[in-house]
């Protein structure tokens, strides 16, 4: 990744200035021992979080959605996921998006299972009536 120029991987992957650059960033990281890749299964949550967004291009979502598909952490709820805010929305008959604070006291009785409940809830969503 470091070794090839920017517009090459640009033109072979279809991929925009600022993703090349999130993607270089993330390789420096990772070859720089400032990110442990290997290590993070062994960290808890919050760490793996702090871990992840010090790397440019990386937010929180996407630290949320490596904790739940990679590393399959049972008890994570991505506040901000467009689509689990929605299907709150639905599910509990709000009138209007959830921020993160209700969100939080909505999924409270979901503990230690939150990961299982976003995936019902992102699951809701295949049957929204159009």
């Amino acid at each position: 990744m470091l070794a090839d120029e920017p517009e090459a991987l640009r033109a072979a992957a279809g991929l925009s200035r600022a993703k090349v650059s999130y993607l270089r960033s993330l390789a420096e990281h990772a070859l720089s021992g400032q990110l442990e890749l290997e290590r993070l299964d062994e960290l808890p949550d919050e760490q793996v979080i702090s871990e992840l967004v010090a790397v440019k291009g990386i937010g929180v979502w996407s630290a949320h959605m490596f904790l739940m598909f990679h590393l399959q952490r049972p008890d994570v709820l991505p506040v901000g996921d467009l689509g689990i805010r929605h299907a709150i929305e639905r599910a509990y008959g709000l009138e209007q998006i959830p921020d993160a604070a209700t969100m939080e006291r909505i999924a409270a009785p979901w503990r230690p299972h939150r990961t299982l409940a976003c995936r019902y809830l992102w699951r809701s969503l295949d049957n929204e009536p159009t």
